[in-house]
């Protein structure tokens, strides 16, 4: 039986695929970049799905950094928001971080109950298509949403995962799977930094954010996975170092769109 892969939208989504699937929770802006930026740079990263969760793994862990928002607002007695960017400057990476936010790592989380879970953003596309060929019967690629809308950024980046699988017999589950692909596969990085997350970031001043993202495309060759509410690295599996993706976007021509 040839390999499937759904693209899917919004924490609640990865109740359908707690059986039979692996799934990618993916929210670009801005937890699963944050997580990602967070491990690669030698943090250990807690997802919590609520403020009361996050405020009671800070009673057990030493010393910890409590980042992330709720509705957009970084809650009272936090350390930091939920951006990469203000994580990259900080130099405290040996202390515990705690994320929370208010759809991604809910997100996250929901992965988390499922048989196989990852976190993938534009940092790892690349390495996350080609860890999944042939390792997975079906993958779900799921991206957190906000205010009932699928974000652009989101949507392209499970898409150009998927078209990675494709690209490799994996067949798409659904019609709509197909077109999301068909959208974005030959899309620049910054054909999808127009909607709703943008203008929030561009409102808060916070574009600082997005710089980071645009400037960190497709540059982790590692996988990441949730073990008990940690996110984990590993290094993409050997035997698929050696095959290639070809059309990588991190051409200079995607990159200026």
């Amino acid at each position: 039986m040839r390999q499937s892969v759904i693209i899917d939208c919004f924490p609640e989504s990865a109740a359908r695929y707690r059986k039979g699937y692996a799934v990618v929770a993916i929210d670009v802006i801005r937890a699963t970049t944050m997580a990602i930026s967070a491990v690669a740079a030698g943090w250990r990263c807690y997802a919590v799905p609520t403020l009361e969760a996050a405020r009671s793994l800070h009673r057990e862990l030493d010393n910890a950094v409590l980042a992330g928002e709720v509705g957009g607002n970084m809650p009272e007695g936090f350390n930091m928001n939920n951006s990469p960017v203000e994580l990259a400057r900080r130099t405290d990476s040996h202390r515990p971080l705690i994320l929370l936010s208010s759809s991604g790592t809910q997100l996250i989380r929901e992965a988390g109950r499922c048989e196989a879970a990852y976190l993938a953003c534009l940092r790892n596309y690349t390495a996350m298509a080609k860890y999944l060929v042939g390792r997975h019967q079906r993958i779900a690629l799921i991206g957190a949403g906000s205010r009932g809308e699928f974000r652009e950024e989101d949507e392209m980046c499970c898409a150009w995962i998927a078209e990675g699988l494709m690209r490799h017999g994996c067949q798409a589950e659904n019609a709509t799977t197909r077109d999301r692909v068909n959208r974005w596969k030959d899309a620049p990085a910054a054909a999808c930094f127009v909607g709703h997350s943008v203008d929030y970031l561009r409102r808060t001043g916070q574009l600082g954010d997005l710089d980071f993202i645009l400037a960190h495309l497709d540059d982790l060759n590692a996988i990441f996975t949730l073990r008990e509410g940690q996110i984990a690295i590993m290094p993409a599996a050997k035997r698929h170092q050696n095959r290639t993706l070809s059309g990588s976007r991190v051409s200079a021509a995607k990159m200026a769109g």
